[in-house]
């Protein structure tokens, strides 16, 4: 079932997501924080830490559905390396293969979430190292075998074809590279079940109308994640990408979860 922001809307899921996010690009980040009680920040010190465990020398990272760029400042904070100098998108990325170094790509359909990110990143003096691209996660423009890894936090659940976004990660990817996908996922504990969706649908939802005042923003958000392929289900259509050594761990009572995938 493909679970759409407005409902009344003829448009495509791909238009409806960028116009969301659009929408509610000011009050997003700090939405995120105040609505996870600042924990979505500890899940994305995870996303990073099961990235450099599989691939620590990773240089040349694609960030995709990047939304604000908060994954990969994290990720330029976290490795703190000198920028890769005069390294381009196309035609060819190249690298002089010297571990010290790193360039983060973020992609996103968004342009407002972008202009937020680019902010953030000039101002943490991270513009060197980090450059944010106005495009599709699932269309890539980039060429095939490019980046050491492939990272994306809160962002595969708003793919229109899920499938199809997998599979230009593992095209992307270099042999041996690594996808590290961040996600909400529905916690299975009845108790913990109960009180999530209690929290999601008379709190996080409400909160999110009257700050964002976009009514059907923050409704999508639970919605969209009970409707989500999460744990086996999203692993299967890793490996159906071209995946192999695929897994996931859940976080904080299975309300986010973390896949691991390497081509």
């Amino acid at each position: 079932m493909q679970v759409k922001p407005y409902k009344s809307s003829g448009d495509d899921k791909k238009t409806q997501v960028a116009g969301m996010f659009n929408s509610i690009a000011r009050q997003y980040d700090f939405l995120n924080h105040f609505l996870s009680f600042g924990i979505d920040r500890y899940w994305r010190r995870k996303a990073i830490q099961a990235l450099k465990d599989i691939n620590p020398s990773a240089q040349i990272i694609l960030d995709a559905a990047t939304g604000t760029g908060d994954l990969a400042i994290a990720t330029a904070k976290s490795f703190n390396r000198k920028p890769i100098p005069e390294l381009v998108v196309a035609p060819v990325i190249t690298s002089n293969s010297i571990t010290d170094e790193l360039k983060i790509f973020g992609i996103d359909i968004s342009e407002d979430m972008l202009a937020i990110g680019r902010k953030k990143i000039k101002k943490k003096h991270l513009a060197d190292t980090i450059e944010l691209l106005t495009g599709d996660s699932e269309k890539l423009f980039f060429d095939d075998n490019k980046f050491d890894a492939v990272t994306v936090a809160f962002g595969v659940r708003n793919f229109e074809n899920l499938a199809a976004g997998l599979k230009e990660f593992h095209r992307v990817l270099k042999p041996g590279g690594c996808a590290v996908i961040l996600e909400f996922s529905y916690p299975t504990h009845p108790i913990i079940k109960k009180l999530y969706r209690f929290y999601s649908t008379y709190i996080m939802s409400k909160i999110g109308k009257s700050i964002s005042k976009d009514d059907a923003a923050y409704s999508y958000l639970y919605e969209s994640i009970e409707a989500f392929p999460s744990g086996d289900k999203l692993l299967n259509i890793l490996q159906a990408a071209g995946f192999k050594e695929t897994k996931f761990k859940q976080l904080t009572f299975g309300i986010a979860s973390i896949y691991t995938g390497k081509k």
